[in-house]
């Protein structure tokens, strides 16, 4: 009797391997290389189902890395659940001391600076180059001038006919 289901799956449809589901629900397919009922190959293909399947809804890392590196053929077999679960606390830790680097960094500065070694990082913005010659002025001019992100268009004056 499977013999005859699959032969009907075949002709009639695609044959879709379950490989595995992820923490977030999301459901992993293999659809192995065949040959519809006409006689052309249709190549291997892994795809997943979104628990969300709504496109406006999908954000960044709503399928785990080591299941996108399956789907996009970048490793061959299928992570399994042991490995996702080292990977995601290996990501955790790395998370925390990340925010312990931080904070000796910052607890550092603030050291340097209360002792006063260093100064206090400037908070300054450039309104372009001080040897612009365009510098520190407000006038328009008959030429134009660029000054860092600025653009400033050349503005049209009259001559005098004297």
């Amino acid at each position: 009797m499977s013999k005859i289901a699959g032969l009907l799956r075949r002709t009639f449809g695609v044959v879709r391997q379950h490989v595995g589901t992820d923490h977030l629900g999301n459901k992993y397919y293999f659809i192995p290389e065949q040959k519809s009922w006409t006689g052309t190959h249709i190549r291997a293909k892994r795809m997943v189902e979104a628990a969300n399947p709504a496109e406006h809804e999908y954000m960044e890392g709503s399928i785990p890395m080591e299941w996108e590196a399956w789907i996009r053929g970048r490793r061959k077999e299928p992570p399994s659940i042991e490995e996702l679960m080292v990977n995601e606390s290996q990501r955790e830790q790395i998370k925390l001391k990340a925010m312990e680097v931080e904070e000796k960094d910052l607890a550092l500065q603030a050291k340097e600076f209360n002792e006063g070694l260093v100064a206090t990082p400037a908070r300054t913005v450039a309104k372009g180059h001080a040897a612009a010659t365009v510098f520190g002025k407000e006038e328009f001019s008959e030429e134009p001038s660029s000054t860092a992100n600025k653009f400033q268009p050349g503005s049209w004056m009259p001559t005098s006919k004297k």
